[in-house]
């Protein structure tokens, strides 16, 4: 069988559950001409779990417009939210604190985030988790 040639991957973030043949959904997949209908039917089944959450999807899409597409964990910073029990990060940073995470809480972002994270190692992990945190106004007690 021969190899399907791979004509574009496409990196969107959506709702689980939620996904619609609506914008970003359509406006991202419709130039390739791949069947967003199914892709949405595809995706909201896979996230069904998870509704609520934003999970950010790569979708390969070959040149005969058939696709498959690969979930990811969701975004640092909405773990983060949800563990510090926030609607919103703060707007000024270093400056105002929005809430608090415990040493516990970024171990377990940084083990969710480990397959997507460029990290070696459990701490660099949770290096990365503790400098979104800081970014978003958020301070780390032990």
């Amino acid at each position: 069988m021969a190899k399907k040639e791979v004509s574009a991957i496409v990196k969107i973030q959506i709702p689980a559950g939620k996904a619609t043949p609506a914008p970003p959904v359509g406006t991202a997949l419709g130039p390739h001409g791949i069947q967003i209908m199914e892709f949405v039917k595809q995706y909201n089944a896979a996230t069904e779990s998870q509704v609520g959450t934003v999970i950010p999807v790569e979708i390969t899409i070959f040149d005969d417009r058939s696709f498959e597409f690969k979930l990811k964990t969701p975004p640092t910073p909405v773990l983060l939210r949800e563990k510090a029990k926030i609607e919103k990060a703060a707007s000024n940073p270093g400056k105002e604190i929005a809430g608090s995470v415990t040493e516990k809480d970024i171990e377990e972002v940084a083990k969710r985030k480990m397959p997507d994270l460029n990290a070696n190692d459990l701490e660099a992990a949770k290096q990365q988790v503790r400098g979104t945190a800081r970014s978003m106004g958020l301070t780390v007690t032990p």
